[in-house]
């Protein structure tokens, strides 16, 4: 298994960065988990929220018939109940198989006054081939009590849009994620000029595959590590 972290920028052009985003995922092999950063398609465009929701419907009927032998994920600006969400998707074999919403808004980037907060309970452990995988999406990554909720996931997704001044926050505790649930950490942070870039694949031993200057960052995996590692160091997992 490929595990492909997207490390892009986001221009102002919704529907740039969807043709932009949907080159890169062609360009990746079959068998892969491909992961971008944070609402890649729109950022955050708090002054065209209703419009880069519409796109995402349009986004999402495109995205999905490009999983049809690599799972994808993304997270998307959505709305419900006249309230925007911060949604993510994952994709495979063409179809939606599982969505949540950001529950930790970051208040320092005016998020809390523009989204409203997902739901905790979505925050679990799916299935996808015979795979444990979870996410947390980007300020998630700092609560321990969300943790908890993946943990024994075989991988942990976080897509993020985690700046630059934060850049040794982003890399330790990616890792430390990795370390303490002894599993892969697939992490795909935005190439925005304010953005950390940190892009990762990081083993359950904590070995990091990471290079900022590349848009995608591919590894292949052997999932027994997982098994391995939990073994040889023992923690209940």
């Amino acid at each position: 298994m490929n595990l492909i972290a997207l490390q892009i920028k986001t221009s102002q052009d919704f529907t740039k960065n969807l043709e932009d985003l949907k080159e890169l995922i062609i360009r990746c092999p079959k068998d892969s988990i491909i992961l971008a950063p944070e609402i890649v398609l729109s950022g955050f465009c708090y002054t065209k929220m209703q419009e880069a929701a519409d796109f995402s419907i349009m986004a999402i009927k495109q995205i999905k018939k490009l999983a049809l032998n690599k799972t994808i994920a993304l997270t998307l600006i959505t709305k419900k109940d006249d309230k925007f969400f911060n949604t993510l998707y994952i994709f495979d074999k063409q179809e939606i198989i599982h969505t949540q919403s950001k529950v930790k808004l970051f208040p320092l980037g005016n998020e809390p006054e523009n989204f409203s907060a997902g739901h905790k309970e979505d925050i679990k452990i799916i299935e996808i081939n015979g795979v444990k995988i979870a996410t947390l999406i980007c300020f998630e990554l700092r609560f321990p009590e969300l943790w908890q909720k993946v943990l024994g996931a075989d991988i942990i997704l976080n897509p993020a849009m985690w700046g630059i001044k934060r850049k040794d926050h982003y890399e330790t505790i990616s890792k430390s994620l990795a370390l303490v649930n002894q599993c892969f950490v697939l992490a795909a942070n935005s190439a925005d000029l304010n953005m950390a870039k940190g892009s990762a694949i990081i083993s359950p031993y904590g070995d990091v595959f990471k290079n900022d200057e590349e848009e995608i960052i591919l590894k292949k995996i052997d999932l027994d590590e997982v098994s391995k590692v939990r073994k040889y160091i023992n923690i209940g997992l």
